[in-house]
């Protein structure tokens, strides 16, 4: 491989330019990787010398990552990502358990959409690596914090790509549990995006036997992208949640804004336990109109009974493609360039915002769940990394809210009498 002696990016050995500053590659071997006195790993090799550390690439909640160089790789290959536990993490051992099925599940999945884990190993320093491919691109958090929305041919595409991942996953039985923005990546090509679905270290095996990792009643996942049964802690989860998650992420990527929004994690999960969102039609700016039928797959996929939810992913994107007025299904939209797909869209746009809505049938409640004892934690999105809460359950917290405002009524009711 070529690397940047700038930034110590990895590339091709038929690359002769460093896109990100311009600087000109050379062979690895050639380019020296210059101490850093705040991480000694960069630099340096670690996991019996096979992984030679080149550059940080981002700090998360449960490890650093960097890019690495796989040096048993045939020449010309081995650009891995290495994420190192941080030292908490790897002390844990329900999260190191995690971290191993992932990598395990990696292998029985195919790739085309989800990330591939290689290697998950024991360091020097006393944590544990897990070896996943190098990805060039950018999550979709990032994209929306930079330009606020999505533009539908993309969406159309992101859902019908991770359709197409998830669709073996959901019929083994695996729930991943935790889709949210952060865990789904864009690798830019020329025809638009191709997506690849991060972070399974907390899919739910709802296979016979299998070996369970979460107590009955815990909430994983993130609150904004939560559906009422995880933020119940049911123990009937199923791919439906994921479902729920995808939707409100399409809603957010339409208009800007989550769903259910709340300043706290309770506040969040009563939101999705006891609210409905505004019809995306009407929240949507002006300059990118979104046809009403949409609302109905929007209502449709966060539906608070997973009964009465869109059944699949592949529906989901089935469903929101036609609301715009596309004929064929997710595998025609899929691949097909974002620029054909966007002129398709453009001429079916003004028949869909033209389309009058079906009529809007009132939503069920959360399974008959009294939303004012929803488990969860006072967090935001980013408390809930790899699913586990950080602090007391919610539940908590809002049973000594309700028993303070019962206690505060009835000392009242008494007084006046």
């Amino acid at each position: 491989m070529n690397a940047c002696s700038k930034c110590q990016r990895l590339y091709p050995l038929d690359a002769a330019f460093c896109p990100n500053d311009g600087g000109k590659l050379a062979p690895v071997a050639e380019v020296a990787v210059p101490p850093d006195p705040e991480d000694p790993r960069i630099g340096n090799t670690i996991v019996n010398g096979r992984y030679q550390i080149r550059r940080k690439v981002a700090d998360g909640g449960m490890g650093r990552v960097y890019q690495a160089l796989d040096l048993h790789a045939p020449a010309g290959q081995g650009n891995v990502a290495l994420k190192v536990l941080h030292e908490d993490v790897a002390g844990d051992p329900i999260q190191l358990e995690r971290f191993r099925r992932e990598y395990q599940l990696s292998a029985e999945l195919p790739h085309e959409h989800i990330v591939e884990v290689f290697d998950f190993q024991e360091t020097e320093d006393h944590s544990y690596a897990l070896v996943m491919e190098y990805l060039e691109g950018e999550e979709l958090r990032m994209m929306l914090k930079r330009d606020k929305t999505v533009h539908p041919a993309r969406l159309i595409r992101m859902l019908s790509q991770l359709a197409i991942g998830l669709r073996e996953p959901h019929q083994r039985k695996f729930v991943h549990r935790d889709i949210k923005p952060d865990n789904i990546f864009l690798c830019h090509t020329e025809d638009g995006p191709v997506i690849k679905l991060l972070d399974f270290g907390s899919v739910r095996d709802n296979t016979e036997g299998a070996k369970k990792l979460t107590v009955i009643g815990t909430t994983i996942g993130s609150p904004f992208y939560m559906s009422p049964e995880q933020a119940q802690g049911a123990d009937d989860l199923d791919h439906r949640a994921d479902v729920w998650s995808l939707t409100a992420i399409a809603y957010e990527a339409l208009v800007g804004v989550v769903p259910f929004e709340g300043k706290t994690g309770p506040q969040v999960l009563l939101a999705i336990l006891s609210n409905h969102p505004q019809p995306p039609s009407i929240v949507a700016d002006a300059s990118q109109p979104v046809p009403p039928r949409v609302d109905e797959v929007i209502d449709h996929g966060l539906a608070k009974d997973p009964q009465q939810r869109i059944p699949s992913v592949s529906e989901l994107a089935d469903q929101f493609g036609r609301a715009y007025g596309l004929t064929g299904s997710h595998t025609d939209w899929a691949y097909l360039p974002e620029q054909q797909l966007q002129a398709q869209l453009e001429q079916c746009l003004a028949g869909a915002l033209a389309a009058p809505p079906q009529p809007r049938a009132q939503m069920p409640s959360a399974r008959g769940v009294d939303p004012s004892v929803a488990p969860g934690g006072g967090l935001t999105d980013d408390d809930f990394v790899m699913g586990v809460p950080d602090g007391p359950p919610v539940a908590l917290y809002i049973a000594i809210a309700v028993s303070v405002t019962l206690a505060t009524v009835l000392l009242v009711y008494f007084l006046i009498l």
